[in-house]
């Protein structure tokens, strides 16, 4: 591993995006991603939105980046194959998962990846996974690592963090809501670093066509029914758009609510997904679960469209009073038309103020700079041992 020091000011343009402002050497950077989707549009949902938008971003701010990911990954980006397609595409999750065909089909690619980056003399490993055995090869190695943590205290994963405390291993979490999920009391190697939204690609619409939209993957935690009971309930156009993830609960709970005023539009992405939704009066969010952030969210907000949502996870934190909270099918028919009544321009400002992608980077350069720090003491104090 090598430390660059680095000048972390950057100018924010018009348009929300990123740029390096005057900086000393860039760091080197190793992104691992998640192998079970590719990061590549249009998204199968929040993780692979957020790792491409965090590669981007960092090359955008003068970083010298590397994706590890599978094949069929976005080409566009700095791409270090580590398999050649994700793991959905050859051993699905519902039919795989916890057979050791699927374990050594990860721990083969993510053996290929923590090769590469021992070769690499990269900075710091920022591990977009939820793969165990990393935080172990990182401890073993000495290798600071800044682990965003996207989802909940599952065992694997939880034990893997706890068992593998280090200075150089750092982990962030997208909200303090998500924080709390994790820890009564956060350990110093923590911090929270929102997602930051692209506002230059998720563009404000000053009016919307009277529509509700929803958006992500049409599966059972995810609530897609209780989005088109409440819009049924309400009497406001819905449109469904997303991958159907579950097919039995798209036939079963989804398509038996469909009629002419609320219509699955199939999975859009790129400039199709930000017209649908821009063009919306409000987003209906529908998590069952305590989602840790919130993406489709805070995106519809930057585009300046009111969230009408069940008040699940981070909701609240994303949203705050740009949106209307609920507890069922019920109470999100009367949020809507709260949701509706609320300035686009106040939505739109408060992606600016507080997801800005400048915010995001910076978090995570802090994590970085820790991290690397950390690895560095942890050197100097070995070499002392070795010499006393």
């Amino acid at each position: 591993m090598t430390l660059h020091d680095f000048d972390s000011s950057t100018t924010t343009t018009d348009d929300g995006s990123v740029e390096a402002a005057h900086r000393h050497a860039p760091l080197r950077i190793a992104v691992i991603a998640h192998l079970r989707h590719p990061i590549a549009m249009p998204f199968m949902g929040g993780m692979e939105a957020h790792c491409h938008q965090l590669v981007t971003a960092l090359v955008a701010r003068g970083h010298d980046v590397t994706l590890f990911a599978s094949g069929d990954s976005d080409p566009t980006l700095p791409l270090h194959p580590i398999a050649e397609r994700h793991y959905e595409a050859v051993l699905p999750w519902a039919q795989w998962h916890g057979t050791p065909q699927l374990t050594a089909f990860q721990d083969a690619a993510f053996g290929r990846a923590w090769e590469a980056i021992g070769a690499g003399a990269y900075d710091i490993v920022h591990n977009n996974t939820m793969h165990p055995t990393l935080h172990v090869l990182a401890k073993r190695d000495r290798t600071a690592m800044v682990t965003s943590l996207h989802v909940p205290p599952f065992a694997g994963l939880a034990n893997a963090v706890a068992d593998t405390s280090a200075d150089w291993l750092r982990q962030t979490v997208t909200s303090h809501a998500h924080l709390a999920t994790w820890w009564t009391t956060p350990p110093a190697t923590v911090s929270v670093v929102h997602n930051g939204i692209d506002t230059a690609r998720w563009r404000f619409h000053a009016v919307g066509d009277g529509r509700a939209i929803w958006a992500g993957r049409i599966t059972p935690n995810k609530g897609t029914a209780v989005a088109l009971e409440a819009a049924t309930l309400a009497g406001i156009e819905l449109d469904v758009v997303g991958p159907i993830d579950c097919m039995d609960y798209f036939t079963d709970r989804v398509a038996p609510l469909l009629d002419h005023a609320r219509v699955y539009r199939g999975h859009l992405g790129g400039d199709a997904l930000v017209e649908a939704i821009g063009t919306a009066s409000v987003l209906l969010s529908t998590p069952m679960w305590d989602e840790p952030f919130g993406l489709i969210a805070a995106e519809a907000l930057a585009c300046g469209v009111p969230v009408a949502a069940l008040d699940r996870g981070a909701m609240r934190e994303v949203v705050g009073d740009c949106g209307a909270l609920a507890t069922d099918a019920g109470s999100l028919a009367l949020a809507i038309d709260r949701a509706v009544a609320i300035p686009r321009a106040a939505c739109r400002d408060r992606v600016t103020q507080l997801f800005s992608l400048t915010a995001m980077v910076e978090g995570y350069e802090r994590a970085y700079a820790a991290a690397i720090a950390g690895a560095r003491a942890s050197s100097c104090a070995s070499t002392t041992e070795v010499l006393a």
